[in-house]
């Protein structure tokens, strides 16, 4: 079991490592966009392939930092059953999800997005809007975004399993949504006491 841990560890290591690089990508979809703005209103011109450049921009931000949300246990989820478990309920919930539900559905995509990313590099396909960018790297994003899925899925479960075996702490224990909202509104009321504080 130590030898999965450690390979999980790695996993999360990589996956944070993307999920933090990729954020950056955000800001250059903004700029891109604001660029393309400012040249279309000053001068007139435009392309399709600025439009293409931010939807690459974004779909890689939020596909290559899917497995870092995962990770960080901040998919969202519906917790009216859920929330109202014990936390060893919960893990239970956790692991059959992610072995018969997540697993299944990432390996399934990642099944079929491969060979569609490969078929659009082997035929250099090219976008079918007017001086649109080539396909092949929108594809690519799509289908390394589910590999890191899988990865990651991997990861969970075996951490799942290690903290149902008491081998490790539960490091993502499970709030409602009341309970962040409260513990929200607990610190802004904190924040607010403290500054009076020092304005007295």
């Amino acid at each position: 079991m130590q030898a999965l841990l450690s390979i999980a560890r790695a996993i999360d290591r990589f996956t944070e490592f993307v999920g933090k690089s990729v954020m950056w990508l955000i800001l250059v979809a903004v700029l891109v966009s604001a660029i393309n703005a400012i040249i279309r209103k000053l001068f007139n011109m435009s392309s399709n392939a600025w439009l293409e450049l931010q939807w690459y921009l974004y779909g890689a931000a939020f596909l290559l930092a899917s497995a870092n949300t995962l990770q960080q246990n901040e998919h969202i989820r519906i917790d009216i059953f859920y929330g109202t478990r014990s936390r060893k309920t919960q893990n239970w919930i956790d692991l059959f999800g992610h072995v018969f539900f997540l697993l299944p559905f990432v390996v399934l995509m990642t099944w079929m997005l491969v060979p569609y990313a490969l078929q659009a590099i082997q035929s250099g396909q090219i976008s079918t809007n007017a001086g649109g960018l080539i396909i092949w790297p929108a594809r690519a994003i799509l289908a390394a975004g589910f590999v890191l899925l899988v990865a990651q899925a991997f990861s969970e479960i075996i951490k799942k399993v290690a903290v149902i075996m008491g081998l490790i702490e539960d490091t993502h224990s499970f709030k409602s949504a009341h309970e962040a909202a409260e513990l929200e509104g607990k610190a802004i009321a904190e924040a607010l006491a403290a500054k009076a504080r020092e304005k007295a």
